[in-house]
């Protein structure tokens, strides 16, 4: 007699070796959130020497990129912080708007990398914005049309599902460079803008690395959520 999925497939009683890619992804993303929390907290409690907040980090540096039709906006929790292109706004959150820590002068200015991005057409964001409609079907439509094909034992809308998903899943690869280089943009400006010292720029890289650490790990569960579904499709034929 045969357990599981299959004659042949030899798991017993019932187990299944894909759940290992679940397990491995829920560990990625409570790891990278824990990190980044974590980091977050300890910096925020550290005053950075110039005294700016995180507003007036974000306005000094649109000022000094000449920026001057972006607004600065105060949005409600925890780092919610983000760059909004439709309305031209640098969105920060109350733990970074009206506080003056290294947290979150370095925030703000990762913000205002995204800025510098859309004003200098960096490449992989004017991708990324590109494929958001894309994206969007993609995480939403993806894993239904899948299930419903199942459901039917209909392998070619499996397949569509698997496509569609895809959409996402590349999202959030292209979502990998446009994050690193607003972290890069935002050390680069922070030091020669005077805002923060040398010092406080090692704490800054500690910040922003924790922070694009989520980044990877989305990207890297989305990866396997693939891989996942691609295997269980082939597993069916």
């Amino acid at each position: 007699m045969y357990y599981g999925y299959g004659r042949g497939l030899g798991y017993g009683m019932g187990f299944d070796p894909m759940y290992i890619l679940v397990i491995i992804m829920a560990i990625l993303c409570m790891v990278a959130s824990a990190r980044v929390s974590s980091v977050y907290r300890k910096y925020a409690r550290t005053r950075s020497m110039s005294g700016l907040t995180g507003a007036q980090t974000a306005m000094e540096i649109l000022r000094r990129n000449g920026i001057t039709d972006v607004g600065i906006a105060h949005v409600s929790g925890e780092l919610t912080d983000h760059y909004d292109p439709k309305s031209r706004m640098v969105c920060l959150s109350d733990s970074t708007y009206g506080s003056n820590s290294i947290a979150a002068v370095s925030v703000a200015a990762h913000e205002c990398g995204h800025v510098l991005q859309h004003y200098t057409g960096y490449v992989p964001i004017r991708i990324r914005s590109a494929i958001v409609p894309a994206a969007n079907i993609g995480s939403k439509a993806g894993i239904p049309i899948i299930i419903l094909g199942m459901f039917l034992s209909f392998s070619p809308l499996i397949t569509i599902g698997i496509w569609v998903f895809s959409l996402a899943v590349l999202f959030q690869l292209v979502t990998l460079p446009v994050e690193f280089n607003a972290s890069h943009r935002a050390l680069i400006m922070l030091e020669e803008y005077g805002i923060l010292g040398h010092e406080e720029t090692d704490i800054t890289k500690k910040v922003l690395s924790a922070a694009a650490m989520t980044y990877v790990a989305s990207a890297a569960s989305a990866v396997l959520q693939l891989l996942r579904l691609v295997l269980l499709n082939n597993r069916r034929r």
